[in-house]
């Protein structure tokens, strides 16, 4: 009986050290639930960023049930904006000049949608209004655009051109482009686009802090964000007035780490964006999706007035984990939190296209310490006990050896 139970205890103690082998190199676990079918989606929760490694390469998904332990594959995905532009083939078929402006008319060689035209000019400084309308018959005219304005500014503190036309979508054989200008305007070429945004999925961000400090010395405003954890960031918006128009360059930059220092807890940066604020664009700026808890942003302002700035809006992209499931009465769990661990390679990769478009969503429990996680620490030689007694009783052993052979000799 004694034998017995002590070959049940040896088997339940190896198929626990069995489940725990692939699992003990993890520092923390989220339980998941739900699971009752092969195929299943999960969003990461924010809580998860400030202990998971930068790049997701810890993210492991097993399944447990007594000695058997499954590593479930997925794919990590991400649901940012995806912008389709195709380019429109037409023709240029007029150009004239009256009172009012210069005229340029175009011809679509299919009649189709558009929304967008890119112009390029020779010109490195203008203030220009423009004027667009459609016809179908290259005699009647409709208006698309007016007064709307375009721009160009090159000197030794600014590089800055809009010269895109944006409008909503419109069908029209002809196109008829009017630029309001006192000379003849150094058109080089127009490029008519129909552009589409597969709207991706976000998440507002809340900040915990908004500090703005104005540098007379450099000529600059910086603003301080802080967040209250690490969260994915891919989207701001700056809420910025002026009683004049402006166009000054920005930078967005996310803190990577921190030192203390006599003057304080100082933070490294890596860039964002960098780009213009302008009075004639939205101050939109997307960035590729970054976790991130701590922001600056810098306004050049050169000779110019300060601008007007009073908070501002955060959004990232969802990580989402589409995973597949091949027994689904194991219990699951998402373990992460090793810093050594290279990111896996699974096949699903190579077969994404099978994957249902349609999934069930399962939920990822709050974070726990995972209770197999162990780390074999090596102490040095001679903090070993053993080694000390071990090399202490060989040291004695040579010491008697050599007294005995002088009283000998």
């Amino acid at each position: 009986m004694l034998k017995l139970k002590t070959n049940i205890f040896i088997l339940l103690f190896a198929c626990f050290a069995t489940a725990n082998a692939q699992t003990n190199a993890y520092k923390f676990k989220r339980e998941i639930t739900g699971v009752n079918s092969l195929w299943h989606s999960m969003k990461l929760p924010d809580g998860l960023y400030k202990n998971a490694n930068a790049g997701f390469e810890d993210l492991r998904i097993f399944g447990i049930k007594g000695k058997d332990t499954l590593e479930v594959p997925y794919l990590l995905k991400q649901r940012a904006d995806q912008i389709i532009s195709k380019e429109i083939d037409f023709k240029p078929v007029n150009e004239s000049a009256n009172a009012n402006g210069y005229y340029y008319t175009f011809e679509l060689k299919n009649v189709t949608e558009i929304n967008q035209i890119n112009l390029a000019f020779k010109e490195a400084n203008f203030n220009w209004d423009v004027t667009l309308e459609g016809s179908n018959s290259n005699s009647e005219w409709f208006t698309i655009l007016k007064d709307y304005r375009i721009l160009s500014i090159k000197n030794k503190d600014t590089d800055y051109q809009f010269t895109k036309l944006s409008f909503p979508n419109s069908k029209y054989q002809y196109l008829r482009l009017m630029i309001k200008s006192p000379v003849k305007p150094g058109l080089l070429e127009a490029l008519i686009n129909k552009t589409d945004t597969v709207k991706g999925t976000y998440q507002d961000v809340k900040y915990k802090t908004f500090e703005l400090k104005n540098n007379t010395v450099d000529k600059e405003t910086v603003i301080d964000v802080a967040l209250e954890n690490p969260v994915p960031l891919s989207y701001l918006k700056l809420n910025a007035q002026s009683d004049f128009d402006f166009y000054r360059p920005i930078k967005i930059e996310y803190a990577t780490d921190s030192f203390k220092t006599d003057k304080g807890m100082q933070y490294n940066y890596a860039p964002l964006f960098e780009g213009t604020i302008s009075s004639l664009e939205k101050s939109d700026f997307n960035f590729q999706n970054t976790i991130a808890s701590k922001l600056k942003i810098t306004i050049q302002n050169n000779d110019n007035k300060p601008l007007r700035l009073n908070g501002l809006a955060l959004k990232g992209n969802l990580y989402e984990i589409i995973a597949r499931f091949d027994n689904p009465k194991l219990t699951y769990a998402l373990y992460y939190g090793n810093e050594k661990v290279t990111a896996p390679s699974y096949e699903i990769e190579k077969f994404e296209n099978e994957i249902p478009t349609i999934l069930t969503a399962v939920t990822i429990g709050n974070q726990k310490e995972n209770p197999a996680y162990s780390i074999k620490i090596e102490k040095p030689l001679f903090e070993n006990k053993t080694w000390l007694w071990a090399l202490m009783a060989v040291i004695i052993a040579l010491l008697g050896w050599f007294s005995y052979k002088m009283l000998k000799n």
